[in-house]
């Protein structure tokens, strides 16, 4: 059965910085064709992608994770019932939590032990709810607990099977855009994963790296002009590099874990449809922002190339297993664009997979010009909107 994939292919050049550091606090790297690379992890990138969503997506569509979930379920049952106090609302959070989830939530020791008053409990491990879920939680518990501070009224509720399969089913449907896309992990609950719809691939440099470290120092404001010397020294290590980004998104997976609307007055498809365009959006200009205060590392990539897949997803990687060496004036991007627009077709002819007319190309500058022809060129919004409708016209017939 044909399925409904889109590939994301990045170029980014990026200066002297530090996105994503190791344990000693240096750039992280990889070895690959047998060279040194620049490397930013996947995680590093999926999280400044999740975060870009807070200015692109409306807040009922997103989730939270946090170890404080008991918390936020008791933030809208006291929105919901403002007389109770603040602990019951904790308690009766945590009771449906523990029905839903099979989790511990308690009071972390370390604060039980130093007797810390009015201590929320929270779980062992972060948990990944989304906002409509933690509103039903909180309406399952008043129910149970026929909105007082009984809390064994609410135990007694949750007793019943029927009851503590809604609670579980209010976990389990209604997901939010960025669990749908990222997945989850419920430790205590294997059958309340919820699989990923997105793969992204840690960002390599197309050629070889040196770590570099700088040297500074800070002065003491209030030092006199007899106090010579510095009130501090230290170093920061940083790299350059030229990054090939890949992404792969799984529409059918993801209109999967959305479900049906989030509204009855709008398709089945349209959270897909936002999701597609959130993700292709915050994933091309999002970076992440380590020691991004020390250096300002703010660039955007300068190609960017959409395919729509049918039968599996596939990384150009391959392109750069020779690193790429620079110019005879200098850079790297030329040469890179260069070898995808070589290499893309060679590949996709081989195998059969070329994809005719489901390709969109954003590119800048001329040294990007080898890729002239590899898809349609259009601006950066042209391409999210062309891209998200091409995949969800083809989840329509079976919407």
């Amino acid at each position: 059965m044909p399925r409904t994939i889109l590939d994301i292919h990045i170029l980014q050049t990026v200066p002297p910085s530090n996105l994503n550091r190791d344990d000693t606090g240096s750039p992280k790297t990889a070895v690959y064709g047998g060279v040194r690379r620049a490397r930013v992890s996947s995680q590093a990138w999926k999280r400044a992608t999740r975060t870009s969503f807070h200015s692109l997506l409306d807040s009922s569509e997103l989730g939270v994770r946090t170890k404080k979930v008991a918390e936020a379920v008791a933030d809208r049952i006291s929105a919901l019932a403002p007389e109770l106090p603040e602990a019951t609302a904790w308690e009766l959070a945590a009771e449906t939590l523990r029905a839903a989830t099979g989790s511990k939530i308690e009071v972390p020791a370390r604060k039980a032990k130093n007797g810390e008053a009015a201590t929320a409990p929270e779980a062992s491990y972060l948990m990944f709810l989304s906002g409509r879920q933690l509103d039903g939680l909180a309406e399952l518990a008043l129910e149970g607990s026929k909105s007082t501070d009984d809390v064994k009224l609410l135990k007694d509720f949750l007793k019943a099977k029927e009851n503590k399969a809604r609670a579980r089913q209010l976990v389990d449907s209604k997901h939010s855009v960025d669990i749908a896309l990222f997945g989850r992990m419920v430790a205590d609950a294997a059958d309340l994963n919820v699989e990923a719809a997105t793969q992204v691939a840690h960002a390599l440099s197309v050629h070889a790296v040196d770590v570099e470290s700088d040297y500074y120092t800070a002065v003491d404001d209030r030092n006199s002009d007899a106090e010579s010397g510095a009130g501090m020294i230290g170093t920061v290590d940083f790299n350059s590099a030229t990054l090939y980004r890949y992404a792969a998104l799984d529409v059918d997976a993801l209109h999967h874990n959305l479900g049906a609307g989030l509204r009855e007055d709008e398709p089945s498809t349209a959270p897909t449809r936002r999701a597609v365009e959130a993700f292709l959006e915050g994933f091309v200009a999002s970076i992440p922002t380590g020691k991004i205060n020390s250096f300002g590392n703010h660039t955007l990539p300068a190609v960017v190339m959409v395919k729509l897949r049918t039968k599996r997803p596939i990384s150009f990687v391959g392109s750069f297993e020779k690193p790429v060496t620079q110019g005879e004036t200098g850079g790297f991007l030329h040469a890179s664009c260069a070898r995808l627009a070589r290499e893309v077709p060679d590949l996709e002819k081989a195998y059969g997979v070329a994809d005719s007319g489901n390709t969109w190309i954003m590119r800048v500058g001329e040294d990007t010009e080898p890729l002239a022809g590899l898809g349609s060129e259009v601006p950066l919004d042209e391409l999210v909107e062309a891209a998200a409708t091409a995949a969800v016209v083809r989840l329509e017939p079976s919407a």
